[in-house]
């Protein structure tokens, strides 16, 4: 209700209105009305927020709408909102915006936070020392259990997270870990190195950033230890950073393998909603030029076969059976890889294992898809062979996609190709040219009787009726006689032409003879051999 009454004040414009309903709102609902804004509403509505939210609501936007609003501002409202940042959040926002002016507010911001973002930004992109915070709460292992809550509270306002209870020595090497909830409940007298946790779980300033968020999410944990080469606790990374990377990395994984492309520098969202045509053609269509390269590939093997579908013409209703359900189950594998790799459920040391399982899975699913439309098909057509031949046909081509959605992204990762963009277009020019071949072979072996006599077949004769007259035609002979009529005046009634089999043949020769007391003529015809 609070939502819609903001859009409506929005729509009529009546900005009194508008700001009395944000200040009762909470955080959560003004994040959710955002994504329903255009860049101009966003930038009202920010603009009406009291400093407070406005702070808060910031450092919880998606990079692209900080860089929105970022624009609207003056340098010098610009220059404090990005010093409020967490310093891990102003990383994120410097290294999406352009070069200069990334520089220019760096260098404006305070030197403290300046000195904490300098730090981060020093170590390499993706990597944990870049997504980690150093406002974190770390305590000496000799302070006792009062000691320690005191300094919390002190230190609680200038911390990302006061939950998780860092315990190092005099070097600041990490010895352990406290919750929040175990320090209050604990003695006052007792010291911290006897109720702490062994830190036995921590990552590396240069771990990738995706491994520390796949191991944040597994484990459960608010925030995982950063230490630098030599053992030392120099940040965290906090369990809504890794929820934001894996998040993004799957959004990439999947625009890509969809065969859409932007840089890192772009916001895809805006191309693809908001572009021009030509824009959003060329971030759509680079890899859509391969599937069509496929088609006309399958389409090239299809003409092989032509003989077979002129001689036995039904089994052309199955192609689009085999080809979609080779598509759909290849789809899904790929997509299943891409997850589990994006979320570590794949372990690439052990790839084959996973591929074998695949397999098993694609062989499943052909042989169940494979008997329940074989089924349908023997019971429409009345022929058990055919119903073999789609049942067989549909099962290998099934197993075959589930492996290729599984193997062709593998080997374009090997490749230091991008696996998520190349893997559909090719997965799908493979599958379907062996879908092809293979149904057309089990078609060429099971209903290989039904296809010799068609092709056998030859028509020798054939009776038609024309203008009144029956004629019985001699292809062989290219002649043709009227039969069934005792007409004095026959020679002059018999037509100059016969159509056949929608061709017109002329007659070209006509003679006249009496047989058995039935009067015949005989006609020799342009055409009937060719």
């Amino acid at each position: 209700m609070l939502k819609d009454n903001i859009l409506l004040c929005l729509k009529e414009k009546d900005m009194d209105s508008l700001k009395i309903l944000l200040a009762s709102a909470e955080e959560a609902e003004i994040l959710s009305l955002f994504h329903e804004l255009s860049a101009n509403e966003q930038v009202i509505v920010f603009r009406l927020l009291t400093k407070a939210m406005a702070l808060e609501v910031f450092e919880e936007l998606d990079t692209d709408d900080q860089q929105n609003l970022l624009r609207s501002f003056t340098d010098a409202q610009a220059i404090e909102m990005v010093n409020e940042l967490a310093p891990d959040d102003r990383v994120r926002l410097l290294d999406e915006l352009p070069a200069s002016v990334a520089q220019k507010i760096l260098a404006a911001i305070s030197p403290e936070e300046r000195e904490m973002t300098n730090l981060l930004m020093g170590y390499g992109v993706q990597t944990a020392g870049r997504i980690m915070t150093p406002e974190y709460v770390h305590l000496h292992k000799g302070l006792t259990a009062a000691e320690a809550l005191e300094k919390v509270k002190v230190d609680a306002d200038d911390k990302e997270t006061i939950y998780n209870i860092y315990i190092t020595d005099d070097e600041k090497r990490l010895e352990g870990a406290i919750s929040l909830r175990d320090l209050l409940v604990a003695e006052p007298h007792i010291k911290m190195e006897a109720i702490m946790k062994k830190a036995n779980v921590a990552v590396s300033t240069d771990t990738d950033q995706e491994e520390v968020a796949r191991l944040l999410k597994n484990l459960d944990w608010l925030a995982i230890p950063v230490l630098d080469s030599e053992g030392r606790l120099v940040g965290i990374v906090t369990i809504d950073d890794a929820l934001d990377i894996l998040e993004d990395e799957a959004t990439e994984d999947i625009l890509t393998s969809a065969g859409i492309f932007a840089s890192k520098e772009e916001n895809r969202s805006e191309i693809l909603t908001r572009g021009n045509l030509w824009t959003i053609l060329k971030v759509r269509m680079p890899f859509l030029f391969i599937t069509i390269l496929g088609g006309m590939l399958a389409a090239i093997v299809l003409d092989g076969f032509e003989e077979i579908l002129e001689s036995v013409v039904f089994v052309a209703f199955f192609i689009p059976l085999i080809m979609d359900m080779g598509g759909s189950v290849g789809t899904q594998s790929s997509t299943a890889f891409a997850r589990g790799v994006v979320l570590g459920h794949i372990n690439m040391n052990k790839f084959f294992s996973h591929l074998a399982k695949e397999v098993g899975i694609g062989c499943s699913i052909g042989v169940i898809a494979g008997v329940l439309s074989g089924a349908i098909a023997t019971f429409w057509q009345g022929d058990i062979m055919l119903g073999l031949s789609v049942g067989v046909a549909l099962a290998l081509t099934v197993t075959i996609a589930s492996t290729l959605g599984f193997l062709v992204p593998f080997l374009l990762m090997k490749l230091n190709a991008d696996q998520a963009a190349g893997a559909a277009p090719i997965i799908t020019t493979i599958k379907d040219i062996s879908g092809i071949v293979i149904y057309f072979t089990v078609v060429s072996i099971f209903l290989s009787g039904l296809i010799a006599s068609a092709t056998d077949y030859e028509i020798t004769s054939v009776s038609v009726t024309a203008q009144g007259f029956h004629f019985e035609l001699c292809l062989e002979e290219e002649t043709a006689t009227v039969v069934g009529r005792t007409d004095d005046n026959l020679d002059g009634a018999v037509p100059y032409e016969i159509m056949v089999m929608g061709e017109v043949f002329t007659v070209i020769e006509r003679r006249s003879e009496v047989l058995d007391d039935c009067n015949l003529s005989s006609m020799t015809l342009s055409g009937l051999a060719a």
